[in-house]
């Protein structure tokens, strides 16, 4: 019997962690806080009038070489290890998982971010990514970062969820540009399922709520104003649901993520049943 694929799609730095990632220990090796460099990086961007996702790689590059720390693809995955998260975030994916099994329901997830991809790929939840979708690097022949491999900002993110929608999950596959018919699309957009916290995941979440999806803007607990940031988008019609960011069994946030996709399951099963009354 086919089965509905559901994907959620999750931005990375607050939503799944309760820091930047370069946070945990990237900033300590340079001998900086995190307000100092973000401080010289709001400067420099302004001064150049830069794009802020490509001054970052850059001036992350810069940094370490000022320090004597050779940057490689090993050594952001090094650092990757030293990212926590948020309260339950390691056995979500297994239980959601379960939950879609038991429904008969495919489920698979997706990292879109403005974050480091080869950080990312260095966390314990890395294997449970279909694609991890976020910056990157073009190395040269000793290992070190010489350019962006792909720079990604809150306005381009979009375009990912284009490629999941569509299944052209490889970022050079230009088939993407092609006219695909409804049902031939991997992920329907009503069955896609967006997390983020923030301003730059607003061009996502409108796009998956406008298509028939859902979005959740997730905030840590006790930070009010966050809550009320959200509590605003949610009212203004720019998100379906608010929830903390804890995914431990039985938290708010669980609680929406599988009533969505019972829903959808169940949005499937009249649709085939509609299908099937029309051809006999």
């Amino acid at each position: 019997m086919k089965k509905p694929t559901i994907a959620i799609c999750y931005d990375f730095d607050m939503t799944l962690s309760p820091k930047n990632m370069q946070e945990f220990k990237f900033f300590q090796d340079l001998g900086y806080t995190a307000n100092e460099f973000w401080g010289h990086q709001a400067e420099f961007i302004n001064k150049n009038k830069s794009d802020k996702m490509l001054s970052n790689m850059y001036s992350m590059v810069l940094e370490a070489r000022k320090k004597g720390i050779i940057l490689t693809k090993e050594k952001f995955i090094e650092y990757g290890k030293t990212i926590k998260l948020f309260n339950g975030v390691d056995t979500w994916f297994d239980r959601i998982n379960k939950y879609g099994e038991e429904l008969g329901v495919n489920i698979e997830h997706y990292i879109v971010s403005s974050g480091i991809k080869e950080m990312i790929e260095g966390t314990s939840i890395a294997k449970y990514f279909k694609k991890i979708y976020a910056c990157s690097y073009i190395y040269d022949e000793n290992g070190e970062p010489i350019w962006p491999a792909l720079s990604i900002n809150y306005t381009n993110k979009t375009q990912f969820l284009y490629r999941i929608n569509k299944g052209c999950l490889d970022e050079t596959d230009d088939s993407i540009n092609e006219m695909l018919d409804h049902e031939s699309r991997l992920v329907p957009f009503e069955n896609m399922i967006y997390l983020g916290d923030s301003e730059t995941d607003i061009p996502c979440m409108r796009l998956v709520m406008k298509s028939g999806g859902k979005a959740i803007g997730v905030y840590k607990k006790d930070n009010k104003e966050h809550k009320a940031y959200l509590k605003e988008l949610l009212l203004n019609n720019k998100i379906n649901y608010i929830a903390e960011t804890d995914y431990s069994k039985g938290s708010t946030i669980e609680t929406i993520v599988k009533a969505i996709i019972k829903s959808d399951k169940i949005n499937f099963n009249l649709k085939q049943l509609s299908k099937a009354q029309k051809i006999n």
